[in-house]
């Protein structure tokens, strides 16, 4: 592309930015009708909480839950319902992330900020797969948002609005405390601004502390489970050599490379360090910005070196920072090398969307060298497990779904079974480890039929679960479909007598009073 042309681009789009956006959300509700790919298992998870609605669950706050439960209220427990929630909550995020960034650098800076973040691929996950992360990043730029109008407009109601929206990322994932304490570096570090702890600050805290109240009220009768979940994922549970401390920051920096692009990220990173190195010279503006993302995300590449760092971390880190990185190239950084990582990062989304296309073009569907697999075999394991339900009982409305093993295969059973049963798990291990422990039993069930699902065949599975029913058989070998030669075993349990709760047998060898009634 020659300058005069790409000038023209950039003027068309500071024109019409809103052609723009609609026009990516005609793209990405056209895949999203169209892909033909099943739900993950964190969505069919998540799903599963819909059904259930709570203040809070077990490892996250209650946010993707209800969005969901909303979007199945009105259009059905259907996959692309699942996933509507990504299509309205990625161009409301698509509007604000281009107003602040046009509100800090003008229309070109609008319209650059806008390209940068079109040509990320996570932006194609991100209104594509509904987990805790389009939620959070569509408050928290809302927040950045506000936040700007307050700090450098002087709009006093902004405060409440951008408090309401941080309330609401926190609501959908506890990153989102990163937002008041980043702001609150930004106002002591700000001498001009600093008067504004005194009564704004603590009138932007006032949605977000009314926001946790239900949050730590259900984690105070739930034994802080939420907590203990994300205290698990930092620090080394074990002694670590430093080649594995090597392999998890080379990981993450390839995760990251991944979903912002490999251009993108460098010009981000190069851009976020010089801005760092030169702090005290920087603009209030400059050092908000900074402060709201990637100083967080430098923190984070910090933090992969020392422990395993999760890919999607650091995402809405990236926001600022790409407002900033356009800011850099408004001012004349980058020239060359920006339009050649638009370019990569656009050839980037479009394989990605072109993805089940070129899979069949080239004969690569279900093979190893096949990224969608695992979008593709829970609704053929449906298939299988029902059909075999109806052989075995030929009204299965009565009847409960028990699952053991990992919490995707009850959710994704529970979603893709056409009756959509009451579905629960077994953790043998007597450990609290999904929202199924926290939920309650079949207690309801008691006196009736289940169909229990595991890897396991008959004589591996656990003694307290199989004497739990009056009848207890094995119904039939199903392929698991996701791993070549792994067998499923499906089994029917005749009227249940009691519920052998496995956490409440652990309570009891560890010396707490429990019960099978």
């Amino acid at each position: 592309m020659n300058r005069p042309l790409a000038e023209k681009v950039l003027g068309w789009i500071e024109t019409y930015p809103v052609a723009v956006m609609l026009a990516a959300m005609a793209l990405r509700g056209g895949f999203l009708l169209t892909n033909g790919l099943d739900l993950i298992g964190d969505e069919a998870y998540y799903w599963e909480w819909s059904r259930r609605p709570d203040w809070c669950y077990y490892s996250k706050p209650p946010m993707v839950a209800w969005l969901i439960g909303l979007s199945t209220w009105l259009l059905g427990d259907y996959t692309v319902a699942v996933r509507m929630p990504t299509l309205v909550l990625g161009t409301v995020f698509l509007w604000f992330f281009y107003t602040t960034a046009r509100a800090f650098y003008g229309a070109r800076g609008g319209a650059l900020a806008l390209l940068l973040i079109l040509a990320t691929p996570i932006n194609v996950l991100a209104n594509f797969l509904m987990t805790i992360d389009p939620p959070l990043y569509c408050f928290w730029i809302i927040a950045i948002y506000y936040l700007r109008r307050a700090l450098f407009d002087g709009q006093a109601r902004a405060w409440l609005w951008a408090g309401c929206a941080s309330a609401a990322a926190l609501l959908s994932k506890q990153a989102a405390l990163a937002l008041p304490a980043m702001l609150l570096i930004f106002l002591v570090t700000d001498s001009q601004r600093r008067h504004l702890l005194k009564k704004e600050f603590p009138l932007y805290l006032l949605p977000i502390l009314i926001a946790a109240v239900p949050i730590l009220w259900w984690n105070q009768q739930h034994d802080w489970v939420m907590f203990g979940h994300s205290r698990s994922h930092f620090g080394n549970h074990e002694p670590v050599t430093i080649g594995k401390h090597l392999q998890w920051a080379r990981d993450f920096l390839l995760y990251q490379i991944l979903l912002i692009s490999p251009g993108g990220f460098a010009l981000l990173l190069l851009s976020s360090l010089r801005a760092a190195f030169k702090f005290g010279k920087l603009g209030a503006e400059q050092r908000f910005l900074l402060l709201m993302g990637p100083a967080l995300l430098l923190g984070v590449l910090l933090l992969s070196f020392l422990q395993k760092a999760q890919g999607n971390w650091p995402m809405p880190f990236y926001f600022t920072g790409l407002i900033l990185l356009a800011g850099d190239r408004v001012a004349g950084y980058w020239r060359r090398s920006f339009k050649y990582a638009l370019a990569f990062g656009f050839l980037m989304v479009v394989t990605t969307y072109a993805l089940p296309i070129l899979l069949q073009a080239f004969n690569l569907q279900n093979t190893a060298l096949d990224p969608t697999k695992r979008f593709k075999s829970w609704r053929e394991l449906a298939i299988d497990v029902h059909f075999e339900r109806l052989i075995s009982v030929p009204n299965v409305d009565d009847t409960f779904l028990l699952a053991l093993g990992h919490r995707y295969l009850a959710s994704e059973l529970a979603f893709y079974l056409p009756d959509h049963p009451r579905t629960f798990r077994y953790e043998t291990s007597g450990e609290v480890s999904s929202q199924y422990e926290v939920w309650p039993g079949p207690l309801e069930y008691v006196g009736k039929n289940g169909f229990v699902i595991a890897e396991q065949t008959a004589d591996a599975l656990p003694v307290a679960l199989t004497t739990a029913f009056e009848r207890f058989r094995f119904l039939a070998e199903i392929a698991n479909p996701e791993r070549q030669g792994a067998k499923y075993y499906l089994y029917l349990g005749e009227n249940l007598k009691y519920w052998p709760d496995p956490i409440k047998r652990r309570a009891n060898k560890e010396g707490y009073v429990a019960s099978d009634n």
